[in-house]
């Protein structure tokens, strides 16, 4: 590539709409021009600890994410390398042995509750979103998701948001919002806002590209 990639952060707190507007942004950008990666696939690898303490594992923490691997691998993509992206099984809670490789492209988008907490990942960020939604559609949301795709009983759902997800949002995800350069509100149908952050990337990649 002859210029640095456009960086696009998506955070917003948990079920908020995030995937949402990050499709909504591959469609209109074109996904042949976006490398995706979502924070999520960098938790730590705790595969060593039996499944019943991983479990206890609090992962709405900024330390249970590898944020260092996240921040090198955006400085390769600029640099344009490929990276191997790590694969998380949220069932098992654990890294999987493959890994996705994610290839250099004009536009990096990436996902995450916490993706405006630590200051090196932000500084990456040419554009900053976060994604608002009520606290209680979040929770739905995340009960449906947790149930349906990765295979956790609904008190299990229950207690690992009220004794973590509520209070790490409380004081990590909710305090991030003031770094973003735009605020999506009514989680991931926000039309217009989202026609706003796709009409911008394109301006900073250029519309022929």
């Amino acid at each position: 590539m002859s210029k640095r990639p456009v960086i696009v952060g998506v955070a917003g707190g948990t079920a908020s709409g995030k995937t949402t507007i990050s499709e909504a942004i591959l469609n209109r950008v074109r996904s042949e021009r976006v490398a995706f990666i979502q924070h999520d696939s960098y938790y730590r690898d705790i595969s060593p600890l039996p499944f019943e303490e991983r479990c206890r594992v609090n992962f709405d923490h900024p330390d249970s994410l590898e944020s260092d691997l996240l921040v090198a691998h955006l400085d390769a993509l600029c640099r344009g390398e490929s990276v191997q992206v790590p694969m998380y099984d949220f069932a098992l809670h654990m890294r999987r042995a493959e890994t996705r490789r994610v290839d250099p492209h004009p536009v990096i988008l990436v996902e995450g509750i916490l993706i405006f907490v630590e200051p090196e990942l932000r500084e990456r960020f040419d554009i900053k979103v976060y994604v608002d939604a009520d606290a209680d559609l979040r929770f739905i949301r995340r009960l449906r998701r947790d149930v349906s795709e990765r295979r956790r009983t609904v008190e299990s759902v229950i207690e690992q948001y009220l004794s973590t997800v509520r209070l790490m949002h409380l004081e990590f995800v909710e305090p991030s919002k003031r770094y973003a350069d735009v605020i999506v509100p009514t989680g991931g149908y926000n039309t217009i806002a989202i026609d706003l952050v796709a009409s911008r990337v394109q301006a900073l990649i250029g519309a022929d590209e």
